[in-house]
């Protein structure tokens, strides 16, 4: 049999960026977990409503509910609470109540996370590293969180402090490359140039580059050219 396919190695997690700009997002509960789960999906543009008796609030969810970045509900969960929810983070510390949670979005086919109750648990969290765009998650599939936490620690550590302005504008210069070429057609053709482009350009000249540089940059597209750093600001000198 060929070997040069990469070996299948079940037990793991499909790991997706999932969207849920403007989507509803229920949690049950208000302590420590329930905060972080918060910030997480708060930092995803979703909507986001807490139920849980304002006595259970810590701190941070708190200061969430007082400055109006959720809808806070002052009672413990009900199952009415499911009606038009896209998603629900449940972090209380009641087993069979946090069970029952589970059980009706089960019924409801709602995607739910019962924290510290991976069986429970149609995705986990893992421990992310942000930098502007960049978003890296290590996941243990819920086995050892902590043990994320230091694999996350440890890459953070190898990138560079500038990695996220570099993305940024990156990804500006390639929403003007679909203006300047917006064919379906043309497709191929973007995606190997502008790999080409970040595979050349320095981290330090794709900081550097300005919307000046990014048109300069632009006007090589045609020919199939990948311009170097050098050549762009030569163009830049002739035109100041």
């Amino acid at each position: 049999m060929s070997t040069k396919f990469p070996e299948v190695q079940g037990g793991g997690s499909l790991i997706l960026a999932w969207q849920i700009r403007d989507k509803h997002v229920l949690v049950v509960g208000g302590g420590e977990v329930a905060a972080g789960r918060i910030l997480n999906v708060l930092n995803a543009d979703a909507k986001v409503t807490v139920v849980c008796p304002a006595a259970g609030l810590n701190e941070e969810v708190a200061y969430r509910v007082s400055q109006k970045q959720v809808i806070h509900v002052d009672r413990t969960f009900e199952p009415q609470d499911l009606e038009g929810v896209d998603m629900v983070l449940c972090a209380i510390d009641d087993p069979a109540a946090s069970t029952r949670v589970w059980q009706l979005c089960k019924e409801k086919k709602i995607p739910a996370n019962i924290a510290d109750v991976p069986p429970e648990c149609d995705f986990y969290f893992g421990s992310m590293y942000r930098d502007g765009p960049l978003q890296v998650m290590v996941s243990t599939n819920g086995n050892g969180p902590k043990l994320a936490s230091i694999v996350r620690k440890k890459i953070a550590e190898t990138l560079p402090d500038n990695m996220g302005t570099a993305i940024e504008n990156t990804g500006k210069l390639r929403r003007k490359l679909r203006h300047v070429a917006p064919n379906i057609e043309e497709g191929p053709k973007r995606m190997k140039w502008m790999s080409g482009i970040c595979e050349s350009w320095s981290l330090e000249e794709l900081v550097k580059m300005d919307e000046q540089d990014m048109d300069n940059v632009l006007t090589y597209y045609a020919s199939g050219k990948v311009p170097t750093y050098a050549e762009v600001q030569v163009k830049r000198d002739v035109q100041s």
